[in-house]
């Protein structure tokens, strides 16, 4: 069993409206599998993901991210607006990935 510590992911928390939230590439990092996947399982199951569990930011979140240097700069996202995951929306993508790490 791999248990991921939160010291390991403290360095990825983003506070946006008030709550911390993990970017997708960091959601899918977590749970070993890619990105694309990630956001692919969520497209199809998005009636589970109300907007206090994921959302996709705005072009304006993004740039006060590169600007915040949270994040290098919007090439990173592959010129895609990324999506972000609330605790609650972790749990529920854990349900709906088919990794070992998820499960």
């Amino acid at each position: 069993m791999n248990i991921v510590k939160f010291e390991e992911l403290e360095n990825r928390l983003i506070q946006k409206n008030n709550e911390l939230v993990l970017l997708d590439k960091d959601v899918a990092d977590l749970y070993g599998v890619e990105p694309k996947k990630l956001r692919q399982q969520l497209k199809r199951n998005i009636e589970k993901f109300p907007k206090d569990y994921a959302y996709r930011l705005s072009e304006k979140d993004l740039d006060d991210l590169v600007s915040q240097n949270v994040t290098p700069s919007k090439k990173v996202f592959g010129g895609s607006l990324p999506y972000v995951f609330t605790e609650k929306g972790l749990y529920m993508a854990a349900t709906i990935l088919k990794s070992e790490k998820a499960t």
